[in-house]
């Protein structure tokens, strides 16, 4: 007897274990639904934001290479050996500045052998000119013919051109010795040195390039943008230069320059339009090859609705936000998002002034009531503009 009241005692609390346990876990849930649907459960802590109206630029960005406003490789135009190399591997130029000598000796020769036939010409006309004075004289006094005064304006014309033909030659002879000495057509950088002094240097494309000069200021950066973006980057070269930001992807300060060139065609293939900004790189930090970023603003959004950009949800179907109403319940407000940048959205959908719910909107459902609570910051956002 005492064995069977045992086991009915020990059924009796399993049962009412058992039945705790049940009641437990359907309060539970009983509070997860309520706190759902914004009944018994005490309000959600959010944090809200004021949506803003303000004039908007839309930044484009874009990954852009670096590439040198001109660059030249300098080759010999005459068959010659390089008697001095005047400059340095990785040497900042001027323009006009020498940087090869080539062996000028005949050239030299084939000047001063011109130059000698030009003084020679010069005395034998000033010969016939006095000549022909004389004979101008004689003809007046009746004592020579009309001919003989022919033949001697005749000599005088002759040795004219002749010295202006042998003029012509020592200019010739300069051109050919100016060949002997190469100097750099514009201000730039010069790149790896193929010869030294001795070498023989020959003209031609094929020939192997003395050296190579970059223009390293300014430099330029190319880009593209897609198509759509075109109408807007027109008009805003037409209303002034456009500026733009580079900074190169292998770190270092972001430069300012401007839009200098846009293609006269897109590309078919991709959609985009190639465009060129150029940037003052006094201190070399753009260099061409290299890689860098370009962001610029081709144009504004006037009049726009911002909002942080944290507090867009995205839905199955469409985007929406949480709005907070004067009684202190949220509500769900299709919008539309024209532009977002990683701070703030422009929305189409929402008032200015109203309050939208920045975070903890995982939390929510429409009907929802809600308190404030203080952002990660430690501070609440009373507009979007803070954001």
């Amino acid at each position: 007897m005492k064995r069977r009241g045992s086991w009915i005692a020990g059924i009796v609390i399993a049962l009412v274990l058992a039945v705790g346990a049940w009641r437990l876990f359907a309060d539970r849930a009983h509070d997860a639904q309520a706190a759902r649907k914004g009944g018994g459960a005490g309000p959600v802590s959010v944090v809200t934001a004021l949506a803003a109206k303000r004039d908007v630029p839309v930044r484009l960005k874009a990954n852009g290479t670096v590439t040198a406003v001109q660059s030249v490789d300098l080759r010999a135009q005459v068959t010659s050996t390089v008697r001095e190399v005047h400059i340095r591997e990785g040497q900042d130029v001027k323009q006009g500045d020498l940087l090869f000598s080539l062996d000028s000796r005949t050239e030299d020769a084939h000047l001063k052998k011109a130059l000698a036939q030009v003084e020679k010409d010069r005395a034998d006309l000033g010969t016939a000119q006095r000549d022909l004075e004389r004979q101008r004289d004689l003809f007046k006094q009746k004592f020579i013919s009309q001919a003989a005064l022919d033949t001697a304006q005749n000599k005088v014309d002759t040795l004219s051109g002749q010295l202006a033909i042998d003029s012509a030659a020592v200019e010739a002879a300069r051109v050919a010795r100016a060949y002997n000495e190469i100097r750099a057509p514009f201000a730039g950088r010069t790149g790896a040195i193929s010869v030294r002094p001795g070498s023989l240097v020959q003209p031609g494309a094929t020939a192997v390039p003395l050296v190579t000069i970059t223009q390293i200021d300014p430099i330029t950066v190319s880009f593209t943008l897609p198509e759509r973006e075109l109408p807007g980057l027109q008009a805003a070269l037409a209303a002034g230069p456009v500026q733009v930001t580079a900074a190169p992807n292998a770190g270092g300060e972001s430069l300012v320059g401007r839009i200098v060139f846009v293609d006269n065609a897109v590309d078919t293939a991709t959609g985009t339009i190639r465009v060129k900004a150029e940037f003052r790189n006094g201190r070399a930090q753009l260099w061409p090859g290299m890689y860098a970023t370009v962001t610029l603003a081709a144009r504004t959004l006037p009049g726009s609705t911002v909002v942080p950009a944290q507090a867009v949800q995205t839905g199955p179907e469409n985007r929406f936000i949480y709005v907070v109403g004067s009684d202190g319940k949220v509500a769900q407000q299709i919008v539309t998002v024209p532009y977002i940048e990683e701070r703030f959205a422009v929305v189409a959908g929402v008032a200015p002034g109203t309050r939208v719910v920045v975070e903890g909107a995982q939390n929510l459902r429409p009907g929802a009531r809600v308190k404030e609570a203080q952002s990660g910051q430690g501070q609440t956002p009373r507009t979007a503009a803070d954001a």
